[in-house]
């Protein structure tokens, strides 16, 4: 076998390799000449082993493009994945006292009438407007700080998730930041592990290069770039067989499915569909959500000044 081609010469017809293990004893046979019939029968045995060698080439030139294409399309939906999120936060932080203000807003105007008014129904109306912007009595209390009106406090979120409580600067990291994310990602992902000892390294050092994008550290993911690239070489990938292949082949199928599926839940869902409608600078969506907000919030203090003036 020549160095470098563990499988250069291997046969893989199970018939073939049991009639070369027999060579020596059916050479030892009494009145047994190798002629030219016993040469050509042994080149169709190793002609066997060649002929598949080029299938199986075939068959892993496919699986490592699966895999290559299967860790972009990971990269494609983590990154998005990540501006959803940082999205949803920076929504609720920057908007959430304008939605809260509105809400005000309405239960005033509708007390404002129904005290003009007298209606039961305007008086009813104005009391479930008021509900719906009161604070549930006494939980802040209740969950000791760690839950209020508006779910689990920062502090508490923050420790359950390990996220940092300050909410990130931007909806979509910088430019170097995902340059260095997606250099990482190709480098370290779990599924070019040669063994499971590798896997189990690239899978702990993808959660930390993940953890870093979602904070969007340009910083960090520098410093484990070069930790990166400092640890051990990984081994060349030694050819599969042939069944190995064909499972490999299913199971990236079933992982690109499973990813699909995730990308469509963000994609269909309300914040998803937002950064849609801006992919370019999703950004300036929330600045002209907050314009619109502060549009509203106007419009109907100026409302409420008619009412009460």
């Amino acid at each position: 076998m020549a160095e470098g081609k563990p499988y250069a010469g291997r046969v893989t017809n199970p018939e073939a390799e049991t009639h070369h293990a027999e060579e020596p004893d059916r050479a030892a046979e009494p009145g047994r000449t190798d002629g030219p019939g016993r040469a050509e029968e042994l080149g169709r045995a190793e002609g066997a082993g060649r002929a598949e060698e080029p299938g199986t080439q075939r068959l892993e030139q496919a699986v490592r493009a699966a895999e290559q294409a299967l860790i972009e399309f990971e990269i494609a939906v983590e990154t998005f994945r990540v501006e959803v999120e940082n999205f949803s936060r920076l929504h609720h932080q920057r908007l959430g006292p304008m939605y809260a203000r509105l809400d005000d807003l309405e239960a005033r105007i509708a007390e404002a009438v129904a005290a003009r008014t007298g209606d039961p129904e305007d008086v009813r109306r104005a009391r479930e407007a008021r509900a719906m912007v009161q604070p549930l009595p006494g939980i802040e209390e209740l969950f000791g700080g760690w839950l209020d009106s508006d779910g689990f406090s920062p502090e508490a979120v923050a420790m359950l998730t390990e996220k940092s409580v300050r909410p990130p600067e931007r909806i979509r990291p910088s430019d170097e930041a995902r340059r260095a994310y997606r250099e990482l990602v190709r480098k370290a992902h779990p599924d070019l592990a040669p063994d499971e000892a590798d896997r189990l390294r690239r899978e702990e050092f993808i959660v930390r290069v993940n953890a870093a994008y979602a904070d969007g550290d340009k910083a960090l993911l520098l410093e484990l770039a070069e930790e990166w690239a400092a640890g051990p070489v990984p081994e060349e990938r030694l050819p599969s067989r042939a069944e190995e292949l064909y499972a490999r082949l299913e199971w990236l199928a079933q992982r690109k499915e499973l990813l699909a599926q995730l990308a469509a839940e963000l994609e269909g869902s309300a914040i998803g569909a937002m950064i849609k409608m801006a992919p370019d600078d999703p950004d300036r969506l929330l600045e002209e959500i907050a314009e619109g907000l502060a549009a509203q919030v106007a419009e109907r203090e100026a409302h409420l000044a008619t009412l009460v003036g």
